[in-house]
């Protein structure tokens, strides 16, 4: 019984408190996720940065060094925190969203990962590569687990 009482007494995060920590975890584990990726085809992050900051600035991104490294993880933070504000909205309106964070957070990361590649990022000044099935393969699965997956738990953990 005192440990109910203990955790009663404990205070609620609110509802920025729940987006910051969401985004915060979107945005860390999805830029490690894409920065590990690129070293891991023999590429660099700072690349990866610049061809986000070049969703603005287009192709000059890549003469830009760091400049436009901090542009695009500007960005990329600011997208991690749309990404965890959307999905508080979403599990405000649809409460089940909360009752099965996994499931829904897996579903998620799907969507974000379709409406990202196929609605916003063409919508932008990026030059876009060719499809691989690899680079669909692993797109869903990171969206899944660094980008669906931590709002949806985060926000379960904190719901009032």
């Amino acid at each position: 019984m005192e440990e109910n009482q203990e955790r009663s007494r404990t205070p609620v995060p609110s509802t920025l408190h729940t987006i910051v920590l969401g985004g915060l975890a979107v945005g860390v584990l999805d830029a490690t996720a894409a920065s590990l990726t690129a070293l891991l085809r023999g590429g660099s992050p700072a690349r990866v940065w610049q061809y986000v900051a070049s969703s603005l600035l287009g192709t000059e991104s890549f003469d830009r060094g760091t400049t436009s490294v901090l542009i695009g993880l500007l960005i990329h933070f600011g997208v991690a925190f749309g990404v965890a504000a959307v999905f508080y909205l979403l599990a405000r309106i649809f409460p089940l969203l909360l009752r099965r964070p996994v499931a829904s957070g897996i579903i998620y990361g799907i969507v974000v990962y379709f409406a990202m590649a196929y609605a916003i990022v063409p919508m932008t000044a990026v030059k876009q590569g060719g499809f691989s099935w690899s680079g669909l393969a692993i797109g869903i699965i990171t969206h899944i687990v660094c980008v669906g997956l931590p709002p949806a738990i985060i926000a379960k953990r904190f719901a009032r």
